[in-house]
């Protein structure tokens, strides 16, 4: 989206009023799940709001009745060949220590587990005031979400214990 401001240009002959086309940061992101087979699974959304980020997750296909991990990670690729190891370790751009029961925690990327239904469906609301989708150190936009099969337990380093890496989606 790009919005018009007006400008003013100064000359010999007097003021001349024009307007520049500015981009504008989308205040949206969507991303697409794959899973390790590199099917797409499901999709979210994330939405800024004026203190954090509202992430809206539609996936299936996972492990039933479980609960799994949801994290942010710190690169925009999903290798479904290499198990998602291409989206690195979590986002953390303020260096702090993983989990919400570590006293340095946690880390911008960390996110609390979710439940999935009996039918491998995950439906989700996830609010994290950590992080933001413009270009500055705590912006997510190119980075990679990712969910895990099993929980966290919020304190293990440096990713709280939570199992193989299941499905991922970058961030757009």
């Amino acid at each position: 989206m790009k919005k018009q401001f007006p400008s003013l240009l100064l000359s010999g002959m007097g003021l001349l009023v024009t307007s520049i086309a500015v981009a504008e940061e989308s205040s949206t992101a969507t991303a697409i799940f794959l899973n390790v087979n590199g099917t797409e699974i499901g999709n979210a959304t994330a939405e800024e709001t004026p203190s954090g980020i509202l992430l809206d997750l539609s996936v299936d296909g996972l492990p039933e009745a479980t609960w799994v991990a949801v994290h942010i990670h710190e690169n925009g690729e999903c290798d479904p060949a290499g198990v998602f190891d291409s989206a690195g370790g979590h986002f953390n751009p303020d260096n702090r220590s993983h989990g919400y029961y570590s006293p340095d925690g946690p880390h911008a990327g960390d996110l609390p587990n979710q439940q999935v239904q009996p039918d491998g469906k995950l439906r989700a609301e996830i609010f994290n005031h950590l992080v933001t989708l413009d270009d500055t150190d705590n912006g997510i936009r190119g980075r990679a979400l990712v969910i895990h099969a099993d929980a966290d337990d919020y304190e293990s380093q440096p990713s709280g214990d939570a199992g193989r890496r299941i499905a991922c989606a970058v961030i757009e």
